[in-house]
């Protein structure tokens, strides 16, 4: 087999192992599953990396693995247009979006606003943290770490997305939690552009444990500043690694 081949072969193979997880999270839905079901199943794949950038998505084969009609499909698919997380290319489909530099700052300069903005509010709103709020987070770090020792990196990115998700439930805000669905599967995106996942997120499995740990000794300024600093350096690791590869803002097609 040629290696176009080969890469092709593990690209279907990957894509059946999706459209299997989809499967299986419509078989745990209401059998009246709307459209914003069907773009939450969407969306976690984005969130999960299980949908990469450019990956085109079918009307036919979904319509099957959601169980909806081609109109709720669409319906989905319009939602997640809005969000921007799909985009609708003329005449050839819809697509998962590729992003760029600009994303990268735009996205960071929000993750600082919201997540340090939450553990500065916790000093204020609730001192006295039950250790109960905190146990997401403490599991997060333990399957990323378990993640990690098994040598699954991607499944230690979806661990550290789930931190930063439980970090600003903290808030108690649906608001902010709404914001936090689209944020984070941008964001995933974004860490398609670095090859290695073991390269991106290893450094952060020892810091997410840190931060767990001054949120449990309820040392919030502590918590604020190192995430600062936390969210600086992911930053400039991925405006590295788009400079490295030369990838600006992607050609309009």
């Amino acid at each position: 087999m040629t290696t176009g081949g080969a890469e092709e072969a593990a690209h279907d193979i990957g894509r059946q192992a999706w459209l299997r997880t989809v499967a299986a999270d419509v078989a745990r839905l209401d059998r009246s599953s709307s459209a914003e079901r069907a773009a939450d199943i969407l969306r976690r794949s984005i969130t999960e990396g299980a949908l990469p950038p450019g990956a085109q998505l079918s009307e036919v084969e979904l319509t099957e693995v959601l169980e909806v009609s081609r109109n709720t499909l669409r319906e989905a698919f319009r939602l997640l247009t809005h969000e921007g997380l799909l985009v609708y290319k003329l005449h050839r489909g819809v697509f998962v979006p590729e992003l760029d530099e600009h994303d990268v700052v735009d996205l960071y300069r929000l993750r600082r606003v919201l997540e340090v903005d939450v553990i500065h509010g916790l000093a204020d709103r609730d001192p006295e943290l039950p250790a109960s709020r905190l146990e997401p987070l403490h599991d997060d770090v333990e399957a990323a770490e378990a993640a990690a020792r098994a040598d699954r990196w991607p499944a230690v990115g979806t661990a550290n997305m789930r931190f930063h998700q439980h970090l600003i439930g903290l808030a108690d805000s649906a608001r902010m939690n709404a914001m936090t669905g689209r944020l984070l599967a941008e964001l995933r995106l974004l860490f398609h552009v670095i090859a290695l996942p073991r390269e991106l997120h290893e450094p952060y499995i020892e810091r997410n444990r840190g931060l767990f740990e001054l949120l449990e000794a309820r040392k919030y300024e502590q918590a604020a500043a190192d995430l600062h600093q936390y969210l600086l350096d992911s930053e400039a690791a991925l405006l590295e690694a788009f400079r490295d590869k030369g990838l600006q803002t992607p050609a309009q097609t």
